[in-house]
């Protein structure tokens, strides 16, 4: 199994990677949500231009805000594999993933070969 593989250090290390991770995304989507609330509607106060400044940052935010919760899930994903003991396979082939990848991207569900087959497929 992976205790075989992953060493307790390098599980310790995806694993603060993967909290570190997880409190980043936190705060991004406790700062996006604020980002995200509606724009008033009083033009008297904001002119046409700025509206529409203020609308089309609203909707970026809004669309990075589902970006962020999408990517938590992934984390905490990948949290739940941990007590399990699959944390550090890959979800396709059953493959071990890579230190380094797992290291870069903690909440990773595919080894390289595997992401790249399913990116080809999404596109």
């Amino acid at each position: 199994m992976l205790e075989i593989v992953m060493d307790n250090i390098s599980l310790q290390q995806c694993s603060d990677a993967l909290q570190k991770l997880k409190q980043e995304l936190e705060l991004e989507i406790a700062d996006l949500e604020l980002s995200a609330r509606p724009v008033q509607l009083d033009q008297q106060a904001v002119g046409r231009v700025s509206r529409g400044d203020a609308l089309q940052q609203q909707n970026m935010a809004l669309a990075n805000l589902e970006q962020c919760r999408i990517r938590l899930q992934e984390v905490l994903h990948a949290e739940s594999k941990f007590g399990v003991t699959e944390y550090g396979y890959c979800e396709a082939c059953d493959e071990v993933i890579n230190l380094p990848r797992m290291l870069a991207r903690p909440d990773s569900r595919y080894c390289l070969g595997c992401q790249s087959v399913v990116e080809e497929k999404e596109s």
